[in-house]
């Protein structure tokens, strides 16, 4: 027999027998717009502009350099946690959130690293070059060991440093989240989806883009300096933009986030994200289930293959971990295994 139906305010539960924290993706999105509109209706979000104009400017920054083309498609690697290539936390209640650094639900772990709000400006090219008022942006990255939560060993129950968010009017989403670590074969980064409404996000074929945020050097040897990511030190050695298998073709030059702060305060990365929807997305999830394009790196202990299949680009592939099961991948191995 069918539960009987559950209202939350005019919203009927779309999952009646469960609790109010377990109603899913599409639900807590519709909550909060549902809370942004009742905060405009008040004011509030007028205030909170006028508090961030007062706020104190960062003690350094690393420019990028601006563009009006089309943010680069990109893979989304082989730990994209979209349902891709395994697990799928965008179908869980508590994935739309602006603070990443711990998971949620079973687990309440925190990442550590150095501090960092990360900011991406999603514009509508189609529209006059508008903000994307609307989309929805899932964000995800290695912790400080370069590790992927839901993927690397022994981080299989974690959610850590992933999560959603809806564009306000100007298009902008917010995360507070730690500086990544640098793993062997590719160039610290960080991953996002933009996917155009809130109902779309629970599939990951719905993306209309996808794409990654290269970090710059300067920032990134300030922060490898600091306790906690002497792994990355060694690991940078090798690499440069030029050089990386995902932002080597332009050296990143339209990803490449603006950086303010300093290791010992953290840093704000902040990235404007042209959207043309009148283009077919060329990257993301793969045909078939993978995990996207088959640049990246050697992945994470106990996580996806990196190897690409037959057929696939050359010298772009890492060895997968013993036991680990074989999808498309992104490639690059973190240091205690790792993604791209």
């Amino acid at each position: 027999m069918n539960p009987s139906p559950r209202w939350f305010g005019s919203r009927p539960l779309p999952r009646p027998e469960e609790d109010l924290e377990d109603q899913g993706l599409a639900f807590d999105v519709g909550t909060l717009i549902e809370r942004r509109k009742v905060l405009a209706g008040v004011g509030l979000g007028a205030v909170g502009l006028a508090l961030a104009a007062c706020a104190p400017t960062s003690q350094s920054s690393s420019s990028s350099s601006s563009s009006s083309e089309e943010i680069p498609d990109e893979t989304a690697g082989p730990y994209p946690g979209d349902g891709s290539n395994g697990p799928d936390v965008l179908e869980e209640s508590g994935i739309v959130r602006s603070d990443i650094r711990s998971s949620f639900g079973e687990s309440t772990t925190t990442a550590e690293g150095i501090p960092m709000n990360l900011e991406l400006t999603i514009v509508d090219m189609a529209n006059g070059n508008k903000p994307f008022e609307g989309v929805a942006v899932y964000v995800w990255h290695c912790d400080r060991d370069g590790e992927y939560s839901m993927y690397s060993t022994g981080l299989e129950n974690e959610n850590y440093l992933r999560g959603a968010q809806v564009a306000d009017a100007d298009g902008v989403v917010k995360y507070t989240s730690i500086f990544p670590a640098c793993y062997t074969g590719r160039w610290p980064h960080i991953h996002f989806e933009v996917y155009p409404d809130t109902k779309s996000i629970t599939d990951s074929t719905n993306a209309i883009a996808t794409s990654q945020v290269a970090l710059p050097k300067d920032i990134c040897d300030a922060a490898f300096a600091t306790s906690g990511y002497e792994k990355s030190v060694t690991n940078m050695k090798s690499l440069s933009l030029e050089t990386d298998n995902v932002f080597g073709d332009d050296g990143g030059v339209k990803q490449l986030g603006t950086v303010t702060g300093d290791a010992r305060s953290g840093y704000t990365v902040k990235l404007t994200v042209n959207v043309d929807t009148t283009t077919e997305p060329t990257s993301g999830s793969a045909p078939g289930g993978g995990g996207g394009g088959m640049r990246g790196g050697t992945p994470p202990s106990g996580a996806p293959d990196g190897t690409p299949p037959s057929g696939g680009p050359g010298g772009q592939g890492g060895t997968p971990p013993s036991g680990a099961p074989s999808t498309p991948s992104d490639n690059a191995t973190p240091s205690t295994g790792s993604n791209t």
